[in-house]
Order: C-alpha cells, then sequence, then structure tokens
C-alpha cells in the first residue's frame, strides 16, 4: 500500500475516510434529494470537507460540478454542465483551444473523458483550435436544454463557490435553478459562511425551498482518526504528544490533515506499507521540515510580503519597536510574529493579540488604535484581488478572523531557504 493512497489531499479519501461526526449532515443531505423540490445549500469556510461530503453520498459518477468563478452570464455557467455531462451545445461565442464536440459518443473536454449523451451526426473528435464555433441556426435554450439533460437522471448538479458568481448574474441564475428544481433537477450549491445566503438573496422565491447544510472546521475527535487510521495503515508507529501537535497545526482542516500526514511520511522516507512496524521521529526538527514542506504546497509568499510591508505610508514613517529576537519591527511585523505564535489559532480577539504581541515585544508595544486599524489594513490588502476572504476584521467586535488553514499554517512555518 502506497502513501499516496493512504493519505490523499488532492483526492477523495478512501482508507482515511472519516465520517462518524458527518452522520446527521448525511442523512439531512439524502432526506433532501429523496424529498426534491427543494435547494441544498452547503455552507462553509473553505478546505472543510464539503466537496468531499458530497461526493461520499451521491457517488463521483452521479455528481455534476461545476464552479462558479470566473462565470460572467448564465449561459457561461450552463456550458460548463453541458461540457461535464458531454451534451454537445452549438453556439456562438469562443471555445478553448483544443476543446471537442462530440456527438453520441466518447469525447475530450478541457482534457477530460467524457460521454456525449445527445443523438445526431456531428464528426467525431471535431478538433475546436480555431476557436471559433459556427452559430447555431436556431437560438438554444440552455436552460431547458438544462431540464432535459438531468432531470430524472439521478445526477446531482453541483455549483461550487457560488458567491463568485456577479451578483446580478446570480439573480438571473437563481431564477432559473428555481425553474429546475420544480423540474426534477437536484441542484447543490456550495459557498462560504459570510456568503451563505447569497443564492437566497438572488432569488427571494427560494424561500421556503433551500435546505442549508452548515459546515465547520472539523472538531479534534474527528481529526486524530485521519493520522490514526492512516499511520495504523502503514504500520507506522507516531507518539501521542506529535500526533497531538499534528492535529493542533491544522486548525480543523481535515485537508490540510491529509497533506501533513503526507508529508511527514515523504519526509521520514515512507513510501509504502512496511512488514516491520516503523517509528515515526518525534524530533522538533523533522518536525519542523515536514511542517515547511507542507506550507510549500500552498503559496502565499506574496500574500505575506503586502502584509508585512503594510500601506503606503503618507510621509511619517511607523513606530518601531524592539523585538526579543534582537531586532525591530513596526506593527505590521509585529501582528504577523503574533499570529504565527503557538498555539496555532484562527480566531484573535484584542486582548489575544495584546497577549501575544507581549511575547514579541521587548518592552514597549503597539496597542489600540494601531493594532487595530493595522488588523482592518491587513485584512483589505489580503483580500484585494480575491474572489473570496481569507483574512477577515471584525471592527464591531474587534476580532481577527483567518479564513483558510492554509493561510496560517503558511505564516507559522513557511521560511525562504
Amino acid at each position: 500500500m502506497r502513501v499516496f493512497d493512504v493519505f490523499t489531499p488532492t483526492a477523495t479519501p478512501t482508507v482515511t475516510l472519516v465520517e462518524d461526526h458527518l452522520v446527521k449532515k448525511k442523512q439531512q443531505f439524502a432526506d433532501a434529494i429523496e424529498q426534491g423540490g427543494t435547494l441544498i445549500n452547503i455552507s462553509g469556510p473553505s478546505k472543510s470537507g464539503k466537496t468531499v461530503f458530497i461526493k461520499n453520498i451521491v457517488g463521483g459518477e452521479n455528481l455534476v460540478p461545476v464552479s462558479g468563478a470566473g462565470i460572467a452570464t448564465p449561459n457561461e455557467l450552463w456550458l460548463r454542465v453541458f461540457h461535464a455531462i458531454g451534451t454537445p451545445v452549438e453556439h456562438s461565442g469562443t471555445q478553448e483551444q483544443g476543446s471537442t464536440v462530440t456527438v453520441g459518443g466518447s469525447a475530450t473536454v478541457g482534457g477530460s473523458a467524457i460521454f456525449a449523451k445527445a443523438e445526431g451526426q456531428v464528426s467525431a473528435n471535431a478538433n475546436l483550435a480555431t476557436k471559433e464555433v459556427t452559430s447555431a441556426k436556431k437560438a438554444v435554450d440552455f436552460l431547458q436544454l438544462l431540464i432535459k439533460e438531468l432531470s430524472g437522471t439521478g445526477l446531482v448538479l453541483f455549483i461550487d463557490d457560488f458567491h463568485y458568481i456577479p451578483t446580478q448574474t446570480q439573480e438571473i441564475i437563481a431564477r432559473q435553478i428555481k425553474e429546475a428544481i420544480d423540474k426534477g433537477v437536484l441542484v447543490v450549491c456550495a459557498s462560504v459562511p459570510n456568503h451563505t445566503e447569497d443564492v437566497l438573496s438572488a432569488n427571494m422565491d427560494l424561500r421556503g425551498r433551500v435546505i442549508t447544510i452548515d459546515f465547520d472546521f472539523w472538531p479534534t475527535d474527528a481529526l486524530r482518526k485521519i493520522p490514526e487510521l492512516g499511520f495504523s495503515a502503514l504500520n507506522v508507529k507516531v507518539d501521542p504528544a506529535t500526533l497531538n501537535s499534528l492535529i493542533s497545526e491544522v486548525a480543523g482542516s481535515p485537508q490540510l490533515m491529509q497533506s501533513l500526514c503526507l508529508n511527514a511520511c515523504l519526509e521520514a522516507h515512507i513510501r509504502a506499507r512496511s512488514d516491520v512496524e516503523v517509528p515515526l521521529s518525534s524530533d522538533s526538527d523533522f518536525y519542523a521540515d515536514a511542517c515547511y514542506r507542507t506550507a510549500s504546497t500552498a503559496d502565499y509568499s506574496s500574500t505575506l510580503e503586502k502584509l508585512e510591508e503594510g500601506p503606503k505610508t503618507r510621509g511619517t514613517e511607523r513606530n518601531q519597536y524592539r523585538l526579543n529576537d534582537g531586532g525591530v519591527g513596526d506593527v505590521y511585523t509585529i501582528l504577523l510574529q503574533a499570529i504565527a505564535l503557538d498555539p496555532p489559532s484562527l480566531h484573535f480577539r484584542y486582548s489575544d493579540l495584546q497577549d501575544r504581541i507581549k511575547k514579541i515585544c521587548e518592552s514597549e508595544t503597539p496597542v489600540g488604535s494601531s493594532v487595530t486599524g493595522a488588523c482592518l489594513h491587513m485584512s483589505q490588502l489580503a483580500n484585494d484581488g480575491r474572489d473570496r476572504t481569507i483574512l477577515a476584521w471584525d471592527q464591531s467586535e474587534d476580532v481577527l478572523d483567518i479564513r483558510d488553514p492554509y493561510l496560517l499554517f503558511y505564516m507559522r512555518w513557511y521560511k525562504p531557504r
């Protein structure tokens, strides 16, 4: 058994699949599917296991996953669906180079093998390298075609990252989703917590017809089962202290746990199950190397550079403070170091930040509006140009939230080498 078959941060787990804590949510999801006529809305933070949860219930072969990222019009979204299920559509517009249209057989779209369901006569594997597709003689009603292709098939349309879609486009898509579910199409949307009500806000007629299943980061007992199952399958022995450190480090993310365990094995040159029990090193240098290797899989270097630099100053230099490591730094440098301290946390109240700042600074520390203003500016810089929030500052509650566990992990462990 290979280590890549055991710890699978980029694929659906089998050996390390943990679902005990999701029993009620699975039943809620299954009941909604059986009821029909409802939109299932999965809400949860990034890397909390939403997609794996859906795949395990529906089955990968029954799931039609599409993303709202980069969608400007409803037809662009539905065209992604048709590509996924192999329905050829003649339409005006631009295709990506190398796209293929096939009717009545296998086809390749975007590099993935699919099955073309519709009937007709189009040359098999007609390459669209010229990018332009001949306009259909009659305009295609994408919504009606969607209903025809998915209604009553048992296939579940999964629209991930619905919150990425522009608001005006969301409104049109929400109306079309209502008509689709009325006609028997099974639809699931997924979004991050602060955008839970986007699909409902886009069409209030969906009120009473949306079943929301809330996800959160995993509890400790559920996370613990991932390394326990995986290391046992590989015949690797891990001491309790190291196991607790792994659990604490991933801040509730099952995907990050998979990645950290995988990289710990690779760092220890464990590639497959051994016939004899292999102890995993508890040495601090080994642990740091495994964490660094994991942090390298999520590149937040440019984000951290922006956060440490802070916004442009307007003629007045920022106050510099002496640090316990012998250096000096401004409030932005100090905040980043404070966030990276043990124990790992995604949630910081002002008082928490002050306690950590005191551990960073030699004597004098930044306080008050210097800290809260820096938190606000950091959240703005971190989220600038992104379609999702990775760092949030609540001015009314004076709370800093890290929305992506990989960002926290990168802050704590990535060091240029």
